[in-house]
């Protein structure tokens, strides 16, 4: 592509060079630089690209983007007259140069963004679900994994680099799909990773203090401020109405509004919930009135299933889909980590949950409490390098709620272990829960089942749909799902 073709949207000018050179490829990690490409310069964490423009054209770069100078001098440029162009953002300018680079493809898509603290996962399954039911090829970007048609990516991120995204809708527009939804991290609103293109419909889920740190959000306001962002680049916007602070995340938006809720305001509206289990099979009950009248059935236990699922109806209703084609889809949705129940020999319950903060904890635990259990157990950890505030209050919240807490690794990352169960102890200690501490997660889990009781429920907290440990910046390889199997194999159960 020309190069004043992928440029034509950008802001900005020509600082060095001259002419309009055939650019063969869009790279923005230096160790990908090849000859013909453009080179943008991102600031990252760990390194800043602006380091490696004098490498870009030692390895044949035809033009670099950079928001600020850069120490080269033209003897440091061989041949040509290799460009650097200056733009404000380059974070902005690449996710531009990214929607040119692969046509706009999100223009021939309806595509769906999720934002909140917790059930964003859970929603984008549901509603890829429906409107699969319904006849409309849906692609998916979240947490888990990008689906594309019978492809699956694991994730390496909530949001993906404005690159990749638009890489996966162009993936999606040229097998065909219709639609896509996607869930759209504070961070990623907050990195531009999802501009150069605008959503058909925005989604706010729910808010709560989570992701604040040092290498996140400096304060719960920048959180709030990050998450309002996605409302000024949709069309429609849909938010929880019974979550407090969804006037704050709307603030100055430039989208219409739909609502829902249990609220009797809410566009959508919840209610008349019972609590089904169908041979040990939890679930939820419930009907739809306002813009939508039917009732919903979800094979999928809690107050949070409610939500999601009445959100996911909304988002449908935009579709046209059937009520025969939202109630199928709904009664067979089922999401990986996310309340997902594991065989095992005896009678209780072990699930496998992604609740990895304060408020996705009490949530899960809340919304059990509603069925018949005689003893809830919680199985959790926290994540190193991430906020302490989160380990207190995790500990005080499964201090308080739970009837048995087991206290265990996560991700430590560069912590101790025990350094982060202990600060999880410290928020226990303000409780009179029962608790144990072990720190190694198979031995809990082993514990755990072995001394599980009859009409237990065990939820193993926190790792959900993750397959690894991240310890010392290393992932090692480690499933739940193999290690309650492995558990069942070694103790004969």
């Amino acid at each position: 592509m020309l190069f004043d073709k992928l440029t034509k949207e950008l802001e900005g000018e020509v600082i060095f060079g001259e002419g309009n050179p055939d650019i063969t490829s869009l790279v923005y990690d230096s160790r990908k630089i090849e000859p013909g490409c453009i080179f943008v310069c991102i600031k990252g964490a760990n390194f800043d690209g602006h380091d490696a423009a004098k490498e870009a054209f030692e390895k044949g770069a035809c033009a670099i983007v950079v928001e600020h100078e850069v120490d080269i001098t033209p003897g440091d440029i061989p041949g040509g007259t290799p460009i650097i162009y200056k733009t404000p953002d380059t974070r902005l300018a690449l996710a531009l140069l990214s929607a040119a680079w692969f046509d706009h493809p999100a223009s021939s898509l309806k595509v769906i963004g999720i934002t909140g603290t917790k059930g964003k996962t859970t929603t984008t399954y549901m509603i890829k679900s429906i409107l699969e039911n319904a006849g409309i090829p849906t692609g998916l970007i979240g947490t888990i994994e990008a689906i594309i048609g019978d492809k699956r990516i694991p994730a390496l991120n909530t949001t993906p680099e404005s690159y990749v995204i638009q890489e996966y809708f162009a993936m999606m527009r040229d097998e065909g799909l219709k639609a896509v939804v996607m869930e759209v991290s504070s961070q990623g609103l907050m990195l531009k990773r999802t501009e150069g293109f605008i959503f058909d419909i925005g989604i706010f889920t729910n808010l709560e203090e989570d992701h604040i740190g040092p290498n996140e959000h400096s304060s719960f306001d920048d959180y709030v401020y990050c998450k309002s962002l996605l409302f000024k680049q949709c069309r429609l916007g849909l938010v929880n109405t019974d979550d407090p602070l969804w006037e704050r995340v709307l603030k100055d938006h430039t989208c219409d509004v739909l609502t829902y809720g249990f609220s009797e305001k809410a566009d959508y509206r919840a209610c008349d919930v019972s609590y089904t289990n169908d041979a040990g099979v939890l679930g939820v009950k419930y009907n739809v009135e306002g813009r939508r009248n039917i009732t919903a059935r979800v094979s999928i236990p809690g107050d949070f299933t409610v939500y999601n699922s009445l959100c996911a109806i909304a988002v449908c209703d935009r579709f046209n889909v059937s009520d025969d084609d939202i109630l199928s889809a709904l009664l067979s949705a089922k999401v990986k980590g996310r309340i997902e129940p594991l065989d095992v020999p005896g009678n209780y319950s072990l699930m496998i949950d992604y609740a990895h903060n304060a408020m996705s904890l009490k949530s899960l635990i809340t919304s059990l409490r509603h069925y018949d259990i005689k003893r809830l157990v919680v199985l959790f950890g926290c994540g190193g390098n991430r906020s302490k505030t989160r380990r207190f209050e995790m500990g005080e919240i499964a201090g308080n709620m739970a009837d048995f807490t087991i206290i265990t690794s996560d991700n430590p990352r560069n912590e101790d272990p025990m350094d982060i169960i202990n600060d999880i102890e410290t928020g226990m200690k303000k409780t009179n829960g029962l608790y144990i501490k072990i720190p190694d997660r198979k031995e809990a889990i082993r514990y755990a089942m072995k001394e599980a009781l009859d009409g237990d429920v065990i939820i193993l907290a926190g790792k959900g749909h993750e397959d690894y440990q991240e310890i010392c910046g290393v992932k090692h390889h480690m499933d739940e799902r193999e290690l309650v199997a492995d558990i069942i194999r070694e103790e004969g159960m």
